[in-house]
């Protein structure tokens, strides 16, 4: 099952990058997800079962809070 995820979370996933970067963020949520390698800033999608399965933690977790617009 995969966490509650939203876009600009930082994961790491349980295999290296071929530029070795360990660290994605999230840039699409979806049926598919975006990720975008913190280190050569490569995009891929992964389904959400894939991604589940890649999944070894949640790094950083972007500030969701909204200003009031006032």
């Amino acid at each position: 099952m995969l966490p509650d995820l939203q876009l600009n979370d930082v994961v790491r996933l349980r295999k290296p990058h071929p530029c070795g970067g360990y660290e994605w963020k999230i840039v699409r949520l979806g049926a598919d997800i975006g990720l975008e390698c913190c280190t050569c800033q490569r995009r891929v999608l992964l389904t959400r079962r894939e991604l589940a399965r890649r999944l070894k933690a949640i790094v950083s977790r972007e500030s969701h809070e909204q200003n009031p617009a006032g």
